[in-house]
């Protein structure tokens, strides 16, 4: 009798549980549906009281709890506390939901609120870097390698290097995705609907922003990736990593960018990249290196090489960009142009091709005109390329900004036009290697 007596008391007792249970959940699910419901609609009083229920008795319901919730604490109530709250708990109950981009969203609201230390901020970051970076928001890219500088550059200054290229190749790869979209938006007399609209806006906003964290990951590594610090650096581990094709071909890009291709060490760095990994990148730098040798043929031969074998349009331009600067290096500008000019048929929205052609009629200035005006009009040839730098690629707008700046204040004034009896708004083909027909300032 005593059995039969206890087994129904489990018996009720597990019904019990099971419906409190059941009641629990279709309580949940109740709250989630009016909570979301007023979210959608704005009704942001209403949800915040269901959302309250949610966050305390409903954690692991669904992610979406988190996602409406992030708004309703940051920008709704404007409660630290709560969104402080809101992604940890996100954290802890879906961890494996787009992780990366929640640290970094996590990291970035507590370092714009002041509410944790820059070491507690750079700790989160570091989590979310580790696990995609990629999805990590634009400025906690930057955010992270400063972190990483300011913590190595005298103690470790390859993992700062190693980090730089790290950051920079995720940076490159998100240009190259908005790059591709922006592309088909390149079509001036495309109507687009408002959709489209939309995607070229966000396309073009988000490529800035990754130019601009491009330029600032290039400010700080330039104080410390020298060629005086870089050479020692190189030859103390180029034995230990003369197969290693990542670690070679990090060390020719750092080099070839901070203008290292004549010393020794760069011919030796380049020959072993290309042995240990045969490919257009590593093609591309070998015919810069046999080219300063002497060996026309052999780099011309290594160039279509490197190019023939590359089938991404974007890589193509960039692989005609960098011959570009290598035949600008030498003296080469007419050559150079020519090259630059190839990118773009490869890569419309190069602004970097456009402005490196600027820059090319900036270095010509005083060979390219003889006398005030003449070599003033050279100026509003680069001018008309930085412009249509800054018009075609978003991504170095603020870079072509600068340049726009300067070239501008170098155009002829009035009375240089006056002086020399041209004619405002009439036609002017600038002398020597540019021959570029320019229209004369009006004003």
């Amino acid at each position: 009798m005593k059995k039969i007596t206890f087994l129904l008391a489990a018996m009720l007792f597990i019904t019990t549980v099971e419906t409190n249970a059941q009641d629990a959940n279709r309580e949940c699910t109740i709250k989630y549906n009016l909570f979301k419901g007023d979210y959608q609609s704005k009704k942001f009083d209403e949800a915040y009281v269901n959302w309250i229920y949610l966050m305390d008795n409903c954690k692991d319901l669904s992610v979406n709890i988190y996602k409406f919730g992030a708004t309703l604490a940051e920008d709704v109530r404007k409660d630290p506390v709560l969104a402080k709250r809101v992604y940890e708990q996100r954290l802890q109950y879906y961890p494996t939901k787009n992780p990366a981009k929640v640290h970094s969203d996590y990291a970035t609201y507590l370092f714009e609120n002041k509410l944790a230390s820059d070491d507690a901020v750079f700790k989160i970051l570091e989590k979310g870097y580790a696990i995609d970076p990629t999805k990590m928001g634009v400025k906690n890219l930057y955010i992270y390698f400063q972190g990483i500088t300011d913590r190595n550059k005298d103690t470790n200054p390859q993992k700062v290097f190693d980090t730089y290229d790290d950051v920079l190749e995720n940076v490159n790869i998100k240009l190259e995705g908005y790059a591709k979209k922006l592309v088909k938006y390149s079509d001036t007399t495309l109507v687009l609907d408002k959709r489209g609209k939309q995607l070229k806006r966000a396309y073009t906003v988000n490529s800035k922003a990754l130019g601009t964290v491009e330029g600032g990951l290039d400010a700080i590594i330039s104080e410390i990736a020298t060629c005086v610090r870089l050479i020692p650096l190189y030859e103390r581990d180029f034995e230990v990593n003369k197969s290693n094709a990542v670690w070679l071909k990090r060390s020719v890009s750092r080099m070839f960018n901070k203008g290292c291709q004549g010393e020794p060490l760069f011919e030796k760095l380049v020959r072993a990249y290309a042995e240990a990994s045969p490919s257009p990148e590593a093609y591309s730098f070998l015919a810069n290196v046999l080219e300063d040798n002497g060996d026309t043929a052999g780099a011309n031969a290594m160039r279509t090489k490197s190019f023939e074998l590359e089938t991404d349009p974007l890589k193509k331009a960039k692989y005609k960009l960098k011959f570009a600067q290598a035949a600008k290096d030498r003296g080469q500008y007419s050559k150079a142009r020519s090259l630059a000019r190839e990118a773009l048929r490869f890569n419309p929205s190069s602004g970097r091709a456009y402005l490196f052609i600027a820059t090319l009629y900036q270095s010509s200035v005083n060979n390219c005109g003889e006398n005030l005006f003449e070599k003033r009009m050279v100026y509003v040839a680069a001018l008309n390329m930085a412009r249509r730098a800054s018009a075609v690629d978003p991504s170095i707008s603020s870079r072509a900004r600068k340049y726009i700046n300067t070239y501008s204040a170098n155009v002829p004034s009035q009375k240089d036009i006056f002086n020399a009896t041209a004619v405002p708004g009439g036609k002017f083909t600038i002398k020597c290697w540019i021959g570029e027909t320019v229209t004369i300032p009006n004003k």
